[in-house]
């Protein structure tokens, strides 16, 4: 039996404790990163930092699909009580959860890219992101089933966890 979406607010306190664990991860990468720069003397190399932002994403990529396939949950899902399972209440394989992995830019992607071809900078970029954000969660909100937008593209759903 599928249960409901656990509520909007749960959700967006889980995806703030998620961001905040990941400027960890972040770190274990760039940390990695920057020593194969050091090693291979590519410090200064022009597609360095381009090299770590590709590794970054790679790395949460494994992190995200290891944990939603071993379980459905992240710390901060464990925190809250939330599950992500597939849209017929099975657990993630490691297709899907790649899926919602790459369909969870959606979250900031658009705003960026929005943000980036009318050249903002500062403050007004990070406000193109939350605007975008905004977005997001208010599509939430409009589901009938009260699923983030990634989720319904990726045939994945969020349940409340026993």
């Amino acid at each position: 039996m599928i249960t409901a979406a656990p509520p909007l607010r749960r959700r967006l306190a889980s995806l703030v404790y998620e961001t905040v664990l990941l400027f960890g991860v972040t770190a274990f990468s760039t940390s990695i990163s920057l020593l194969v720069a050091v090693l291979f003397q590519q410090f200064k190399s022009p597609y360095f930092q381009q090299a770590t932002a590709t590794f970054t994403f790679f790395v949460f990529g494994l992190y995200f699909i290891w944990l939603w396939t071993h379980g459905g949950q992240t710390l901060p899902m464990r925190t809250w009580r939330i599950r992500v399972v597939a849209a017929d209440g099975s657990p993630l394989g490691p297709w899907r959860a790649l899926g919602r992995y790459l369909l969870a830019w959606l979250w900031v992607l658009p705003g960026w890219a929005a943000a980036s071809l009318l050249h903002v900078v500062g403050w007004q970029f990070g406000l193109a992101l939350a605007l975008n954000c905004l977005v997001m969660a208010i599509a939430a909100l409009i589901d009938k089933d009260r699923q983030f937008l990634h989720d319904r593209l990726a045939g994945t759903r969020l349940i409340v966890a026993a």
